[in-house]
Formats: C-alpha cells, sequence, structure tokens
C-alpha cells in the first residue's frame, strides 16, 4: 500500500466512523493505520496532521479486576497505534464512588485531554461530566452509563438487553424453582440492568422461576466464598448464575470443586479463563462475551478523533455486542489464549476456513 492510498483508506474509514460506522469502521482504520506506519517508517499517524501528545484518563470502578485486563490492552494498543502516551488507568478498587469521583476531578484539575469513565452511579458523576465538558475536555462513557448525564457517547453491551437475553436463554433449561444470580455491585449501572433483564425475561418466559440475587461484593477475592456460601444454603438450587466476570468464574470453580456439572444448570458473563474451562468441562451452559478490548481500544480512537477534528466528527454510540460462548464454540476462545480476550498471547489469531451466518438484520431503515 502506497502512501496515498493508505491515506485514501483512511479518510474512508474516518467519513464512516463520523456516520455511526462504530466498531466495524475501527477495524478499517486500524489496516490503514498499520498500512502508512509500516510504509512510512515514521511509528506516528501517517496523513493525519502532527498532533501533541494527548493525554487521556480512564476511570474504573473495581481497576485491578481482572475482567479489565483485556479492556486496558485496548486503550494501550489504540494510543501506541495513534502516537500518543498510554492512558492512565486510576479508579477505585472496591467499586467506591467517592474515590472515582475523586479520581474524575483530579483528571479535570490535571487538564487531561479526554476522559474515559465506567458510570456506574446515577448522581456522583454528572456535575464532573459538566466541568469537563466546559473545559473543553471530552467525556465518554464506557461499559456502563447512567440516564441523566452528559457522556459523549457511550461504548459497551446494551445491559439491560443482553440481560434479557440472558433470561430468555435461562429459560429454556429452567422452567420453575430457584435460581440463584450473582452480582458483584448490587444497584450499580453496569450489572443491575442485566440482573433486571433476567428477571423481567423470566416472568415472560418462565413465570414459576424464583430469581434470588447473591450480593458477592466488588472484591473479586471473595466473590467464590459468597456464591459458595449462597449455595450451601440453597441446595435445591435450579441454577446458578451470575451478572458480572468475577461472580461466573467462581460459578464455575464451585461446579467443578463440588462436582455439579450436569446436576445444576449455571451460566453467566465474560470470558476469565476459569470460566472458559467451565464452559468447555459442561460446568457452565454458557458465557456471555462482551468484547472487553474494544471499550478500551474505542473510547482512546473517539476521544482522539474528536480532538483531531475539533469535535466535527461525534463519536457513535457502540454496542460492544452479545456473544453467547458455549461448548460448540469455545474451542478458539481456548486455543487463541489471546490479548483480546484476556490471555497472555498477542500473536496474530488464524481466521477460521468460513464465518458462521451471523442473526439475519431485522431491517434496512
Amino acid at each position: 500500500m502506497t502512501d496515498a492510498q493508505a491515506a485514501t483508506s483512511r479518510r474512508a474509514a474516518l467519513r464512516f466512523l463520523g456516520a455511526g460506522g462504530g466498531a466495524v469502521a475501527a477495524s478499517a482504520l486500524l489496516t490503514a493505520c498499520n498500512g502508512v506506519q509500516s510504509n512510512s517508517g515514521s511509528g506516528g499517524v501517517g496523513a493525519f496532521p502532527s498532533t501533541p501528545g494527548w493525554r487521556f484518563t480512564f476511570i474504573n470502578h473495581v481497576t485491578t479486576n481482572s475482567f479489565f485486563n483485556p479492556t486496558k490492552t485496548g486503550m494501550q494498543d489504540a494510543a501506541k497505534l495513534l502516537g500518543l502516551p498510554e492512558p492512565q488507568w486510576t479508579g477505585s478498587a472496591e467499586g467506591n464512588v467517592s474515590e472515582m469521583a475523586n479520581a474524575f476531578s483530579t483528571a479535570i484539575n490535571g487538564n487531561v485531554d479526554g476522559i474515559a469513565i465506567a458510570l456506574t452511579d446515577n448522581n456522583a458523576f454528572v456535575e464532573p461530566t459538566k466541568r469537563a465538558l466546559a473545559k473543553g475536555i471530552p467525556v465518554i462513557a464506557y461499559n456502563a452509563t447512567a440516564a441523566g448525564n452528559y457522556p459523549l457517547t457511550y461504548v459497551g453491551q446494551d445491559l439491560y438487553q443482553s440481560g434479557f437475553q440472558m433470561g430468555q436463554r435461562i429459560a429454556k433449561d429452567v422452567t420453575s424453582g430457584l435460581i440463584l444470580v450473582g452480582i458483584s455491585q448490587p444497584g450499580g449501572n453496569n450489572v443491575q440492568p442485566r440482573l433486571d433483564g433476567i428477571t423481567d425475561a423470566l416472568k415472560q418466559a418462565a413465570p414459576g422461576v424464583q430469581v434470588q440475587s447473591v450480593n458477592t461484593g466488588a472484591e473479586q477475592a471473595n466473590e467464590l466464598n459468597a456464591i459458595t456460601a449462597a449455595y450451601d444454603g440453597h441446595t435445591d438450587a435450579k441454577g446458578i448464575y451470575a451478572v458480572d466476570a468475577g461472580s461466573t468464574a467462581s460459578i464455575a470453580q464451585l461446579i467443578g470443586n463440588r462436582g455439579l456439572q450436569g446436576k445444576v444448570h449455571a451460566g453467566g458473563y465474560d470470558t476469565l479463563s476459569d470460566t472458559l474451562k467451565g464452559v468447555d468441562s459442561g460446568a457452565l451452559d454458557f458465557t456471555i462475551d462482551q468484547s472487553a478490548y474494544l471499550q478500551g481500544f474505542l473510547p482512546v480512537l473517539y476521544m482522539y478523533l474528536f480532538r483531531l477534528s475539533g469535535t466535527l466528527v461525534a463519536p457513535p454510540v457502540t454496542d460492544t455486542g452479545l456473544t453467547f460462548v458455549t461448548k460448540e464454540n469455545v474451542g478458539p476462545y481456548l486455543s487463541a489464549n489471546s490479548k483480546f480476550e484476556g490471555g497472555p498471547k498477542t500473536d496474530l489469531v488464524p481466521m477460521p476456513a468460513s464465518i458462521p451466518l451471523p442473526a439475519a438484520t431485522s431491517s434496512t431503515r
């Protein structure tokens, strides 16, 4: 690819992003950027104008949780691609909203060039968001968003809809009786909508199912104890499920430790190592992949383009997806063990011989 061809390709991707192309266009822009870098040898941003070393900050609610390892990798990869400093990763290790708000204020007072924040609370981040925007600092919500706040966009899963689809999936296996559902932060915007979706779906599809939530806590190390204690108190449960990564991995461990495969239905979210092994072994019926990598990569890309264009390229709302991972399709997750899903490998992941048909689009309007 010549420099002129690469520039044309990148401009086309830029236009598509501005039109709301979202994650699909990001991959096109990535390809074009790599083409420029490999040919120009500059390691910079090719045909784009020279820019300052814009500093971006990510504010997170569980900074040490392993679910966000691919998110951090994504933000680092995007920054490196664009010739920017590595974004700061800060916030709270245990879901403390005050600590997150303090980190938000610190970023604003430090005049960073963009802020990505998981809006886990409806009220605490409204005024900081207004203050950041008033200072010309773009704010993007990722992983969780909040009604009544003012981020430029949201990059993450449609949480309620994912919970609703999970509830419909549960109803295929459990039609009556008690199920336990682990939740790391009850009421938190990052997980509560999923639980609400599960409950609403089961009211429609399997009204005989009783849902009992289990507060597993924001500290990942304690979630196994919480899930185990809940099950020991309800060994008659027909299913054990979760709406967050750590709780799901803990369920896989519990079922494996107790030899409960085939005796109780189970499932949850995300692609931690124990979770994928649990799906492969049959301990879990499924887990749901929400593309944590994109939740780091795309906010950096969007903030960069927003600043580069002087706000003309408005960042699109981007649903990072919902993929049910089951025993039938877990193989590539395990064999790749890739950074894109939190694994250690940075190699190119080989393409399959054929691509399964996705769901047909419901409308062209």
